[in-house]
């Protein structure tokens, strides 16, 4: 497995909306396997595939503690939601920016996974909040698209004197 770079905000696909996955292959099957492994060093709990400049829609997830229960979808969406749930996330493209995000508490989240068939299932909490926050992603959104205007220009403010000290 090999370990992909993660892009970093403000790069410019993180807010393109990814391409369609046609079928599942081989070269698939590596890039889950090579962006769970990039997820777990992160350390993370969800990736989708712009974050490591790939234009489509693949999501990896997995919200165990020991790491042993890897979602992967292709071509992931929402079918239904319910209830109303406040997390606060971060997001490995913009590291050590945290904010508390409203979303449904409750999906039904249908793909296809990586043996190639569409699977359709429920997710609640933690899970229902990882999918929909890396579907965002496939579809050009970040977390922070989620404050309000003064709240994401203070989220924005201090991921640039992150970066900044970063770069000095």
């Amino acid at each position: 497995m090999e370990k992909l770079d993660i892009v970093l905000y403000p790069e410019a696909g993180l807010r393109e909306v990814c391409a369609p996955i046609p079928e599942m292959n081989d070269e698939l099957d590596k890039l889950i396997d090579d962006m769970l492994y990039t997820m777990y060093d992160a350390p993370g709990i969800g990736l989708a595939a712009p974050q490591i400049a790939v234009q489509q829609r693949l999501i990896v997830v997995d919200i165990s503690e020991k790491n042993d229960q890897p979602i992967a979808l292709l071509n992931p969406e929402i079918v239904q939601s319910a209830g109303k749930i406040s997390w606060e996330e971060g997001c490995l493209s913009m590291p050590g920016i945290y904010a508390t995000i409203n979303r449904p508490s409750d999906i039904v989240v249908r793909g296809m996974n990586r043996d190639g068939k569409t699977i359709e299932f429920e997710a609640n909490d933690l899970l229902a909040v990882c999918i929909q926050h890396e579907i965002d992603h496939l579809n050009g959104k970040m977390f922070i698209d989620h404050l309000s205007g003064i709240k994401r220009t203070r989220a924005l403010q201090q991921f640039r004197k992150q970066m900044d000290k970063k770069e000095s």
